[in-house]
């Protein structure tokens, strides 16, 4: 009888529909400590994960193992070559939160650009009006560049050009007349794009050459005054740098939903400095998102169970063709 290990609860809806398949049961662990996981382990055949770590350690006291399926798309914590030395399978949610956070990611370049939280305050301390110091721009008519044109950078695209913005992408794994077959203006010339856009927002995964992808050289070829918006990965922006060049006007705003350290430590130099919009890594985690997420994940569990797991959301596939 396979048994699912959630590590912290899912939407109600994915636990039932976990329940209701014939001989499946369910296990799930509020409290994460290493005596509840030393307890639980050996008898999962299934793991659903948020945004713990699980690794090959872990998965060698869980013998009957087949899957780990990840509730999101990003899987820096998964030791994915060390469950795939032992034939588990990683799977992500590609679909169920590309909309939501392609959403949160125009919340918060409107945000920056309305000044929200600014004139928010402004009014609770009994000011009224435009003030000089709080200049506010339209999004229509903005260049925007957006790095990285997968599930959500495409959402991202069709989302800025419904508000009327011009839309450069670069991503150089899509070929450019896929981009520009979609509407939108393909950038290889990354400097020179830096230099036009009026908001540059984040849809990369953080691996590799990406990691620290935005430091001083990129920075000091932004536009300046222009909007960084990230809502991809912390590992993407060198913070001082970004503090700095926050406090020095080179970077007008920026709005984050993710940094390096998660959650936010007291030392982050981003804390110090001005015309930050943060959010708590909330981007996928609207109610539609998450009950979309957790469906996707048990559904994933499930298909795994009897031998029909799809490639497209596993990340490491050769564990299928063994």
């Amino acid at each position: 009888m396979p048994n699912v290990l959630i590590m912290r609860p899912i939407h109600d809806d994915a636990i039932a529909l976990l329940r209701a398949a014939p001989g499946v049961t369910v296990e799930i662990v509020h409290k994460l400590t290493p005596e509840a996981m030393d307890d639980a382990l050996p008898r999962a055949d299934g793991i659903i994960v948020r945004t713990n770590v699980v690794n090959g350690e872990m998965a060698a006291k869980a013998p009957g193992l087949k899957i780990v399926a990840r509730h999101g798309v990003g899987y820096d914590l998964i030791d994915v070559p060390g469950l795939t030395a032992r034939g588990v399978a990683v799977t992500i949610t590609p679909e169920a939160n590309a909309g939501s956070v392609a959403e949160h990611a125009l919340m918060l370049m409107l945000a920056c650009n309305r000044r929200t939280i600014d004139y928010d305050k402004r009014v609770r301390s009994m000011g009224w009006g435009v003030t000089p110091e709080l200049p506010t721009r339209d999004v229509a008519g903005q260049t925007v560049l957006i790095l990285g044109f997968g599930r959500i950078g495409t959402r991202v695209a069709r989302l800025c050009a419904a508000f009327g913005m011009r839309v450069l992408v670069r991503d150089p794994f899509i070929p450019v007349g896929t981009i520009r077959g979609a509407g939108y203006e393909a950038v290889t010339d990354l400097p020179a794009a830096l230099a036009e856009a009026d908001i540059v927002t984040l849809h990369l995964p953080s691996s590799g050459p990406n990691r620290g992808l935005v430091g001083t050289e990129f920075l000091a070829a932004m536009k300046r005054g222009a909007v960084l918006i990230n809502t991809a990965r912390g590992a993407l922006v060198q913070e001082e740098p970004l503090a700095e060049a926050l406090r020095s006007g080179q970077v007008g705003m920026a709005g984050l939903d993710v940094v390096l350290v998660e959650p936010m430590v007291a030392d982050n130099p981003l804390l110090g400095a001005p015309n930050i919009i943060f959010a708590p890594h909330i981007a996928a985690s609207t109610n539609e998102g998450t009950r979309r997420m957790a469906m996707s994940a048990a559904q994933s569990v499930l298909d795994c169970f009897n031998g029909v797991l799809p490639e497209d959301v596993v990340v490491n596939p050769e564990v299928l063709r063994r």
